[in-house]
């Protein structure tokens, strides 16, 4: 059976997915002001961010139409498999939905497409768009791989992040989820994680960088604590602070010992949200 694979931008790709077949990317748009890119191969995180500095630190994102996943449905392929952002942060998985919709009305040729709620964004989507191919490629049937994958979204990945700031995230609505002491507590460096649901719980806080990033990485290593990580996968994403990431790494390595550990620079919807300096830490087990 052949089978395409469609995420949308907020997947932060490896040098490995840019080479992929059968593999496509449906962009966010992301607005600065006047001035408008879409969220794909030609995005430039230091200019953005620069860019975004100079307003004030003010940018927005709108989630793609639903007919830009209805034509990367087409195509002749037997399965499409559609991965995106948690619906609790944007509504692309909704566009997803109705994309589905649309195809199905003008098209009647039989083809299986399954949308899946990562959850999540950035380096998790990552983690389970490489688990996704992995099973397709085994020749399992489209029920398995969708029970499968659903069920490795749900209990088998979890994401964690710590920011500079929370401004954008705050500023486009995003943080309904943390409680209102939560945010008396803005001046402070929160550790946020992904929760069940796919929305933003708290999970610690410090009064500098450095030392909310190394509780970070204690209390992921606690979480994995007595896990077989031997096949799993730790993405430690980053806006324009690679050797913050490189130190997360080693923090988080030193404790638990996944067998891949990558940095990734962040895609552009996760620049936007995440700003300078912020720190996105995926994982599986």
């Amino acid at each position: 059976m052949s089978y395409k694979i469609v995420v949308d931008s907020c997947c932060d790709l490896t040098a490995e997915m840019k080479e992929w077949n059968d593999f496509e990317i449906v962009p966010l748009l992301l607005e600065i002001g006047d001035y408008r890119i879409y969220d794909d191969e030609k995005f430039d995180q230091d200019d953005f961010i620069a860019r975004m500095k100079a307003n004030n630190g003010m940018a927005k994102s709108a989630c793609p139409a639903p007919d830009a996943f209805k034509k990367a449905y087409e195509g002749d392929y037997d399965e499409v498999y559609v991965l995106t952002i948690t619906d609790k942060l944007s509504g692309t998985y909704n566009s997803a939905v109705q994309g589905k919709s649309l195809y199905e009305e003008e098209h009647n040729d039989g083809k299986k497409i399954h949308i899946f709620n990562s959850l999540a964004t950035s380096g998790l989507e990552t983690i389970v768009a490489q688990e996704l191919k992995k099973i397709c490629d085994e020749g399992k049937n489209f029920d398995e791989i969708v029970g499968y994958i659903e069920d490795y979204i749900s209990n088998h990945t979890g994401l964690f992040f710590c920011l500079e700031s929370l401004d954008a995230l705050k500023s486009n609505g995003r943080l309904f989820a943390l409680a209102a002491k939560v945010l008396e507590k803005i001046r402070v460096k929160l550790i946020c994680r992904r929760n069940e649901e796919g929305n933003i719980s708290l999970a610690g806080q410090d009064f500098t960088t450095n030392r909310a990033l190394i509780k970070m990485a204690q209390i992921l290593a606690e979480n994995v604590d007595g896990k077989d990580l031997s096949n799993a996968k730790l993405y430690v994403s980053h806006v324009c602070c690679e050797d913050r990431a490189k130190f997360v790494l080693d923090k988080i390595t030193e404790k638990a010992k996944f067998k891949n550990a990558q940095i990734l620079k962040a895609s552009g919807l996760n620049s936007l949200y995440a700003s300078d300096g912020g720190i996105i830490v995926s994982y599986s087990f």
